[in-house]
Protein backbone atom coordinates (compact mmCIF):
# COMPACT_ATOMS: atom_id res chain seq x y z
CA UNK A 1 0.00 0.00 0.00
CA UNK A 2 1.22 3.43 -0.61
CA UNK A 3 2.36 5.30 1.87
CA UNK A 4 2.01 8.86 3.24
CA UNK A 5 4.12 10.97 0.99
CA UNK A 6 6.87 12.98 3.32
CA UNK A 7 6.65 16.76 3.58
CA UNK A 8 8.79 19.22 5.55
CA UNK A 9 7.12 21.16 8.62
CA UNK A 10 5.88 24.46 7.26
CA UNK A 11 7.88 27.99 8.06
CA UNK A 12 5.48 30.06 10.56
CA UNK A 13 4.20 33.38 9.41
CA UNK A 14 5.77 36.37 11.40
CA UNK A 15 4.15 36.59 14.41
CA UNK A 16 4.04 40.67 13.67
CA UNK A 17 2.12 40.29 10.75
CA UNK A 18 -1.35 41.67 10.87
CA UNK A 19 -4.03 39.22 8.75
CA UNK A 20 -5.63 40.48 5.91
CA UNK A 21 -9.82 39.89 7.01
CA UNK A 22 -8.97 39.76 10.65
CA UNK A 23 -12.14 40.42 12.56
CA UNK A 24 -14.45 39.32 9.65
CA UNK A 25 -16.78 36.74 10.76
CA UNK A 26 -18.00 33.91 8.51
CA UNK A 27 -21.09 31.62 8.72
CA UNK A 28 -20.21 29.21 6.32
CA UNK A 29 -23.28 26.87 5.34
CA UNK A 30 -21.61 25.50 2.22
CA UNK A 31 -20.88 21.95 1.30
CA UNK A 32 -19.15 20.09 -1.53
CA UNK A 33 -16.53 21.74 -3.80
CA UNK A 34 -17.39 25.35 -4.71
CA UNK A 35 -18.80 27.20 -1.63
CA UNK A 36 -15.83 25.74 0.43
CA UNK A 37 -13.44 26.70 -1.68
CA UNK A 38 -14.52 30.21 -1.34
CA UNK A 39 -14.72 30.03 2.87
CA UNK A 40 -11.31 28.42 3.01
CA UNK A 41 -9.62 31.55 1.25
CA UNK A 42 -11.82 34.09 3.35
CA UNK A 43 -10.16 31.59 6.59
CA UNK A 44 -6.73 31.19 5.01
CA UNK A 45 -6.44 35.47 4.94
CA UNK A 46 -7.93 35.72 8.83
CA UNK A 47 -11.53 35.55 8.60
CA UNK A 48 -12.63 33.12 11.76
CA UNK A 49 -14.88 31.13 9.49
CA UNK A 50 -17.75 28.86 11.49
CA UNK A 51 -18.61 25.62 9.43
CA UNK A 52 -22.21 24.83 9.95
CA UNK A 53 -22.42 20.88 9.32
CA UNK A 54 -25.64 18.78 9.30
CA UNK A 55 -25.27 15.89 12.05
CA UNK A 56 -23.98 12.30 11.55
CA UNK A 57 -22.46 12.62 8.46
CA UNK A 58 -21.79 16.61 8.05
CA UNK A 59 -20.42 17.83 4.51
CA UNK A 60 -20.88 15.10 1.69
CA UNK A 61 -17.14 15.00 1.19
CA UNK A 62 -16.19 13.72 4.32
CA UNK A 63 -17.04 10.07 2.62
CA UNK A 64 -15.55 10.95 -0.71
CA UNK A 65 -12.96 7.99 -1.46
CA UNK A 66 -9.99 9.61 -2.92
CA UNK A 67 -7.80 8.92 0.08
CA UNK A 68 -8.37 8.71 3.64
CA UNK A 69 -6.27 9.83 7.50
CA UNK A 70 -7.73 9.65 11.06
CA UNK A 71 -11.19 9.08 9.72
CA UNK A 72 -10.51 12.48 7.46
CA UNK A 73 -10.89 12.80 3.44
CA UNK A 74 -8.55 14.05 1.23
CA UNK A 75 -11.54 16.59 -0.44
CA UNK A 76 -13.10 17.30 2.96
CA UNK A 77 -9.20 17.61 4.28
CA UNK A 78 -8.66 19.95 1.24
CA UNK A 79 -11.24 22.60 1.26
CA UNK A 80 -11.88 23.23 4.87
CA UNK A 81 -9.01 24.43 6.15
CA UNK A 82 -8.98 27.04 8.77
CA UNK A 83 -12.55 26.70 10.04
CA UNK A 84 -14.62 26.16 13.36
CA UNK A 85 -16.55 23.17 12.88
CA UNK A 86 -20.51 23.09 14.50
CA UNK A 87 -22.98 20.40 13.88
CA UNK A 88 -26.81 21.87 13.77
CA UNK A 89 -29.63 20.12 12.87
CA UNK A 90 -31.65 23.02 10.92
CA UNK A 91 -35.05 20.92 10.46
CA UNK A 92 -35.32 21.35 14.40
CA UNK A 93 -36.58 24.50 15.97
CA UNK A 94 -33.82 25.64 18.49
CA UNK A 95 -30.85 24.58 15.42
CA UNK A 96 -32.31 27.73 13.31
CA UNK A 97 -32.87 29.84 16.92
CA UNK A 98 -28.77 28.73 17.10
CA UNK A 99 -28.16 29.89 13.42
CA UNK A 100 -30.16 33.14 13.25
CA UNK A 101 -28.04 34.07 16.19
CA UNK A 102 -24.82 33.07 14.89
CA UNK A 103 -25.82 34.59 11.91
CA UNK A 104 -27.22 38.56 13.56
CA UNK A 105 -23.08 38.25 14.87
CA UNK A 106 -21.73 37.52 11.21
CA UNK A 107 -20.43 40.06 8.10
CA UNK A 108 -20.78 37.65 5.99
CA UNK A 109 -23.06 34.38 5.10
CA UNK A 110 -22.29 32.07 2.35
CA UNK A 111 -24.51 29.37 1.44
CA UNK A 112 -25.15 27.04 -1.55
CA UNK A 113 -28.22 24.55 -0.42
CA UNK A 114 -30.87 24.07 -3.22
CA UNK A 115 -33.30 26.69 -3.75
CA UNK A 116 -35.85 27.56 -1.15
CA UNK A 117 -34.00 25.39 1.74
CA UNK A 118 -32.73 28.76 3.61
CA UNK A 119 -36.19 30.12 3.40
CA UNK A 120 -38.16 27.14 4.30
CA UNK A 121 -35.63 27.58 7.73
CA UNK A 122 -36.34 31.07 8.13
CA UNK A 123 -32.40 32.33 6.82
CA UNK A 124 -32.65 33.57 3.57
CA UNK A 125 -31.72 37.05 3.10
CA UNK A 126 -34.71 38.94 3.60
CA UNK A 127 -35.41 37.23 6.86
CA UNK A 128 -32.20 37.87 8.72
CA UNK A 129 -31.14 41.38 7.23
CA UNK A 130 -33.12 43.25 8.72
CA UNK A 131 -31.66 42.33 11.90
CA UNK A 132 -28.03 42.81 10.36
CA UNK A 133 -28.11 45.43 7.72
CA UNK A 134 -24.35 45.40 7.43
CA UNK A 135 -24.67 41.54 6.48
CA UNK A 136 -23.27 40.20 3.35
CA UNK A 137 -24.86 36.83 1.91
CA UNK A 138 -23.40 35.18 -0.60
CA UNK A 139 -25.88 32.44 -2.28
CA UNK A 140 -24.06 29.99 -4.88
CA UNK A 141 -26.23 27.95 -6.81
CA UNK A 142 -26.29 25.85 -9.95
CA UNK A 143 -28.22 28.34 -12.42
CA UNK A 144 -29.08 31.27 -9.99
CA UNK A 145 -31.39 32.15 -7.39
CA UNK A 146 -33.86 33.30 -9.28
CA UNK A 147 -36.07 32.87 -12.95
CA UNK A 148 -37.71 29.76 -14.23
CA UNK A 149 -33.89 27.64 -13.64
CA UNK A 150 -33.60 28.28 -10.34
CA UNK A 151 -35.47 25.17 -9.40
CA UNK A 152 -32.47 23.19 -10.69
CA UNK A 153 -29.93 21.39 -8.84
CA UNK A 154 -26.45 20.89 -10.84
CA UNK A 155 -23.15 20.04 -9.93
CA UNK A 156 -19.74 21.11 -11.78
CA UNK A 157 -19.82 18.29 -14.85
CA UNK A 158 -23.31 19.13 -15.30
CA UNK A 159 -22.84 22.94 -15.81
CA UNK A 160 -19.43 21.88 -18.23
CA UNK A 161 -22.06 20.26 -20.68
CA UNK A 162 -24.51 22.06 -20.93
CA UNK A 163 -22.16 25.86 -21.11
CA UNK A 164 -20.39 24.62 -24.14
CA UNK A 165 -17.29 24.34 -22.15
CA UNK A 166 -17.00 20.54 -21.99
CA UNK A 167 -17.08 20.27 -25.79
CA UNK A 168 -14.16 22.33 -26.06
CA UNK A 169 -11.96 19.31 -24.55
CA UNK A 170 -10.53 16.65 -25.78
CA UNK A 171 -9.52 15.74 -29.14
CA UNK A 172 -11.62 16.71 -32.61
CA UNK A 173 -12.00 12.57 -33.08
CA UNK A 174 -13.05 11.97 -29.55
CA UNK A 175 -15.71 12.65 -27.54
CA UNK A 176 -16.20 16.25 -24.95
CA UNK A 177 -14.12 15.60 -22.33
CA UNK A 178 -14.69 17.13 -18.66
CA UNK A 179 -12.03 18.37 -17.02
CA UNK A 180 -10.50 16.32 -14.01
CA UNK A 181 -10.14 18.79 -11.32
CA UNK A 182 -13.79 20.01 -10.86
CA UNK A 183 -12.81 23.60 -12.72
CA UNK A 184 -15.96 25.29 -12.72
CA UNK A 185 -16.86 24.43 -9.43
CA UNK A 186 -13.19 26.08 -8.09
CA UNK A 187 -13.92 28.76 -10.48
CA UNK A 188 -17.18 29.50 -9.21
CA UNK A 189 -16.04 29.12 -5.36
CA UNK A 190 -12.71 31.86 -6.63
CA UNK A 191 -15.50 34.25 -8.23
CA UNK A 192 -17.64 33.63 -4.83
CA UNK A 193 -14.77 35.11 -3.07
CA UNK A 194 -14.43 37.96 -5.25
CA UNK A 195 -18.10 38.84 -4.76
CA UNK A 196 -17.71 38.59 -1.24
CA UNK A 197 -14.95 41.28 -1.25
CA UNK A 198 -16.60 43.72 -3.56
CA UNK A 199 -19.10 43.74 -1.07
CA UNK A 200 -17.30 44.21 1.86
CA UNK A 201 -15.53 47.01 0.05
CA UNK A 202 -19.20 48.56 -1.15
CA UNK A 203 -20.18 48.46 2.43
CA UNK A 204 -17.42 50.63 3.27
CA UNK A 205 -18.67 53.71 1.28
CA UNK A 206 -22.50 52.44 1.18
CA UNK A 207 -22.60 51.69 5.22
CA UNK A 208 -24.68 48.25 4.41
CA UNK A 209 -24.20 44.88 3.33
CA UNK A 210 -26.25 42.82 0.30
CA UNK A 211 -27.18 40.14 -1.36
CA UNK A 212 -24.52 38.62 -4.02
CA UNK A 213 -24.82 35.50 -6.37
CA UNK A 214 -22.89 33.42 -7.98
CA UNK A 215 -24.20 30.64 -10.14
CA UNK A 216 -22.11 27.36 -11.56
CA UNK A 217 -23.36 27.74 -14.77
CA UNK A 218 -22.53 31.21 -15.31
CA UNK A 219 -19.06 30.86 -14.11
CA UNK A 220 -19.01 27.81 -16.92
CA UNK A 221 -20.38 29.86 -19.59
CA UNK A 222 -18.03 32.80 -19.04
CA UNK A 223 -14.93 30.17 -18.89
CA UNK A 224 -15.73 29.63 -22.52
CA UNK A 225 -13.52 32.74 -22.97
CA UNK A 226 -12.54 34.04 -26.33
CA UNK A 227 -14.15 30.97 -27.69
CA UNK A 228 -17.09 32.15 -27.03
CA UNK A 229 -16.78 35.09 -27.80
CA UNK A 230 -15.34 34.38 -31.36
CA UNK A 231 -18.59 32.43 -31.74
CA UNK A 232 -20.52 35.35 -31.52
CA UNK A 233 -18.77 37.09 -33.96
CA UNK A 234 -18.50 34.98 -36.74
CA UNK A 235 -21.70 32.32 -36.02
CA UNK A 236 -18.86 29.37 -36.44
CA UNK A 237 -19.01 26.54 -33.99
CA UNK A 238 -15.58 26.06 -31.79
CA UNK A 239 -14.37 22.63 -32.41
CA UNK A 240 -12.22 20.55 -30.54
CA UNK A 241 -8.08 20.92 -31.29
CA UNK A 242 -6.86 18.54 -28.04
CA UNK A 243 -3.68 19.90 -26.54
CA UNK A 244 -2.69 22.95 -29.69
CA UNK A 245 -5.00 25.66 -29.37
CA UNK A 246 -6.77 26.81 -32.82
CA UNK A 247 -4.76 23.58 -34.08
CA UNK A 248 -1.12 25.42 -33.73
CA UNK A 249 1.37 23.84 -35.11
CA UNK A 250 3.89 25.27 -32.73
CA UNK A 251 1.94 24.74 -29.69
CA UNK A 252 1.13 21.33 -28.51
CA UNK A 253 2.76 18.75 -26.46
CA UNK A 254 6.25 16.70 -28.56
CA UNK A 255 7.89 13.45 -27.81
CA UNK A 256 11.17 14.11 -26.85
CA UNK A 257 13.49 10.63 -27.01
CA UNK A 258 12.56 10.39 -23.34
CA UNK A 259 9.28 11.89 -22.55
CA UNK A 260 6.51 14.53 -23.88
CA UNK A 261 7.03 18.33 -23.02
CA UNK A 262 4.61 21.30 -23.65
CA UNK A 263 6.00 23.91 -26.25
CA UNK A 264 4.39 27.07 -26.63
CA UNK A 265 5.46 29.40 -29.59
CA UNK A 266 2.25 31.75 -30.11
CA UNK A 267 3.75 34.49 -32.15
CA UNK A 268 6.50 35.40 -34.76
CA UNK A 269 9.55 36.22 -32.22
CA UNK A 270 8.84 32.84 -30.45
CA UNK A 271 8.75 31.07 -33.52
CA UNK A 272 11.82 32.70 -35.03
CA UNK A 273 13.54 31.83 -31.40
CA UNK A 274 12.59 28.35 -31.76
CA UNK A 275 13.72 27.24 -35.05
CA UNK A 276 16.68 29.01 -34.86
CA UNK A 277 18.16 29.05 -31.68
CA UNK A 278 17.29 25.93 -30.61
CA UNK A 279 16.19 23.61 -33.51
CA UNK A 280 19.13 24.99 -35.60
CA UNK A 281 16.69 25.03 -38.59
CA UNK A 282 16.67 28.87 -40.05
CA UNK A 283 15.35 26.91 -43.27
CA UNK A 284 12.43 26.98 -41.39
CA UNK A 285 11.87 30.54 -41.02
CA UNK A 286 12.57 31.20 -44.91
CA UNK A 287 10.89 28.79 -45.79
CA UNK A 288 7.43 30.23 -47.65
CA UNK A 289 4.97 27.45 -46.13
CA UNK A 290 5.99 28.32 -43.14
CA UNK A 291 7.13 32.26 -42.94
CA UNK A 292 4.21 33.82 -41.67
CA UNK A 293 1.54 32.75 -39.15
CA UNK A 294 -0.65 32.02 -41.27
CA UNK A 295 1.08 29.94 -43.74
CA UNK A 296 2.28 27.95 -40.39
CA UNK A 297 -1.20 26.99 -39.61
CA UNK A 298 -2.42 26.18 -43.51
CA UNK A 299 0.56 23.51 -43.76
CA UNK A 300 0.33 22.69 -40.09
CA UNK A 301 0.76 19.15 -40.61
CA UNK A 302 3.77 19.19 -42.23
CA UNK A 303 5.84 21.92 -39.88
CA UNK A 304 3.83 19.90 -36.71
CA UNK A 305 5.80 16.43 -38.27
CA UNK A 306 9.26 18.11 -39.10
CA UNK A 307 9.17 19.30 -35.51
CA UNK A 308 7.88 16.35 -33.92
CA UNK A 309 11.05 14.35 -36.17
CA UNK A 310 13.53 16.33 -34.46
CA UNK A 311 12.66 17.06 -31.06
CA UNK A 312 12.65 12.90 -31.05
CA UNK A 313 16.02 12.80 -31.85
CA UNK A 314 17.22 14.13 -28.08
CA UNK A 315 16.30 13.87 -24.86
CA UNK A 316 14.13 15.89 -22.90
CA UNK A 317 16.70 17.93 -20.62
CA UNK A 318 18.91 19.27 -23.54
CA UNK A 319 15.52 20.53 -25.07
CA UNK A 320 14.78 22.06 -21.81
CA UNK A 321 17.82 23.71 -21.15
CA UNK A 322 17.98 25.29 -25.08
CA UNK A 323 14.98 26.75 -25.21
CA UNK A 324 15.43 28.38 -21.61
CA UNK A 325 18.54 29.72 -22.69
CA UNK A 326 16.12 30.99 -26.12
CA UNK A 327 13.51 32.36 -24.08
CA UNK A 328 10.82 29.89 -25.63
CA UNK A 329 8.48 28.77 -23.42
CA UNK A 330 8.45 24.88 -22.17
CA UNK A 331 7.87 22.43 -19.69
CA UNK A 332 7.88 18.69 -18.71
CA UNK A 333 4.69 17.07 -19.12
CA UNK A 334 4.00 15.66 -15.40
CA UNK A 335 1.97 13.07 -13.63
CA UNK A 336 0.79 14.29 -9.94
CA UNK A 337 3.20 12.49 -8.27
CA UNK A 338 6.05 14.19 -10.83
CA UNK A 339 4.74 17.87 -9.98
CA UNK A 340 4.56 17.88 -6.16
CA UNK A 341 8.24 16.39 -6.01
CA UNK A 342 9.53 19.19 -8.90
CA UNK A 343 11.39 22.06 -7.62
CA UNK A 344 8.67 24.45 -8.61
CA UNK A 345 6.90 23.01 -5.68
CA UNK A 346 9.75 22.11 -3.14
CA UNK A 347 11.88 25.26 -3.54
CA UNK A 348 8.70 27.09 -3.31
CA UNK A 349 7.47 26.33 -0.15
CA UNK A 350 4.18 24.86 -1.92
CA UNK A 351 3.53 21.81 0.45
CA UNK A 352 4.36 21.04 4.10
CA UNK A 353 2.16 19.43 6.84
CA UNK A 354 -0.21 20.66 9.62
CA UNK A 355 -0.94 18.96 12.96
CA UNK A 356 -4.02 16.84 13.03
CA UNK A 357 -5.78 15.54 15.73
CA UNK A 358 -6.66 11.90 14.80
CA UNK A 359 -3.80 11.66 11.79
CA UNK A 360 -1.05 13.05 13.99
CA UNK A 361 0.01 15.09 10.48
CA UNK A 362 -1.82 15.77 7.52
CA UNK A 363 -0.18 17.72 4.35
CA UNK A 364 -1.05 20.88 3.28
CA UNK A 365 -1.17 22.32 0.10
CA UNK A 366 -0.38 26.21 0.07
CA UNK A 367 -2.74 28.94 -0.59
CA UNK A 368 -1.73 30.10 -3.78
CA UNK A 369 -2.01 34.03 -2.86
CA UNK A 370 1.10 35.69 -1.70
CA UNK A 371 0.43 38.67 0.66
CA UNK A 372 3.31 40.46 1.53
CA UNK A 373 2.19 42.64 4.47
CA UNK A 374 -1.26 40.39 4.77
CA UNK A 375 0.57 36.62 4.57
CA UNK A 376 -1.89 34.06 4.50
CA UNK A 377 -2.43 32.79 8.83
CA UNK A 378 -0.77 29.32 9.70
CA UNK A 379 -2.76 26.54 8.80
CA UNK A 380 -5.27 24.74 11.35
CA UNK A 381 -6.38 21.02 10.05
CA UNK A 382 -10.18 20.95 9.01
CA UNK A 383 -12.14 20.31 11.68
CA UNK A 384 -13.79 17.39 13.18
CA UNK A 385 -17.72 17.51 12.46
CA UNK A 386 -19.11 19.13 15.51
CA UNK A 387 -15.40 19.83 16.75
CA UNK A 388 -16.37 23.31 18.21
CA UNK A 389 -20.21 23.51 18.91
CA UNK A 390 -19.53 23.93 22.38
CA UNK A 391 -16.90 26.64 22.40
CA UNK A 392 -18.48 28.45 19.26
CA UNK A 393 -21.75 28.30 20.94
CA UNK A 394 -19.69 30.05 24.21
CA UNK A 395 -17.48 32.01 22.90
CA UNK A 396 -20.24 33.90 20.25
CA UNK A 397 -23.50 33.60 21.96
CA UNK A 398 -22.68 33.13 25.09
CA UNK A 399 -23.95 30.40 26.22
CA UNK A 400 -23.91 28.82 29.07
CA UNK A 401 -23.94 24.90 30.38
CA UNK A 402 -27.42 24.86 31.13
CA UNK A 403 -28.12 26.38 27.48
CA UNK A 404 -25.88 23.99 25.60
CA UNK A 405 -27.63 21.59 27.89
CA UNK A 406 -30.91 22.47 26.40
CA UNK A 407 -30.02 22.75 23.29
CA UNK A 408 -28.57 19.20 23.32
CA UNK A 409 -31.99 18.26 24.22
CA UNK A 410 -34.27 19.62 21.97
CA UNK A 411 -31.66 18.21 19.08
CA UNK A 412 -30.35 21.06 17.65
CA UNK A 413 -27.31 19.17 17.57
CA UNK A 414 -28.78 15.42 16.41
CA UNK A 415 -29.09 12.26 17.37
CA UNK A 416 -28.35 12.37 21.62
CA UNK A 417 -25.74 9.12 21.75
CA UNK A 418 -27.87 6.32 23.95
CA UNK A 419 -25.23 6.91 26.71
CA UNK A 420 -26.90 10.43 27.46
CA UNK A 421 -30.13 9.13 26.79
CA UNK A 422 -29.96 6.92 30.02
Amino acid sequence: MPAQVALPDRAPRPTDAPAALAGLRVIDFTRVVAGPACTQTLGDFGAEVIKIEQPVTGDDTRAYEHAELGGESAAFLSLNRNKRGVVLDLTVPQGQEVARALIAKADVVVENFSSSVMKKFGLDYPAVSGTNPGLIYCSISAYGRHGPLAWRSGFDPITQAESGFMSLNGFADGPPVRTGPPIVDLATGMSACNAILLALAARQRLGRGQHVEVALFDVALAMTGFFGMAYLMNGVNPSRTGNSPNDSPTVGVFEASDGPLYVACANDRLYRRLVTEVLGRPDLLSDPRFATRRARWINRAQLRGIIADIMATTEMDVWISRMNQAGVPVGRVRTVEQAFHAPEVRERDRVCHIPHPTASAIPNIEPPISMQLTPAVDPRAAPRLGEHTAAVLRDTLGHSEQDLERLRQAGAFGPIPPIQQA
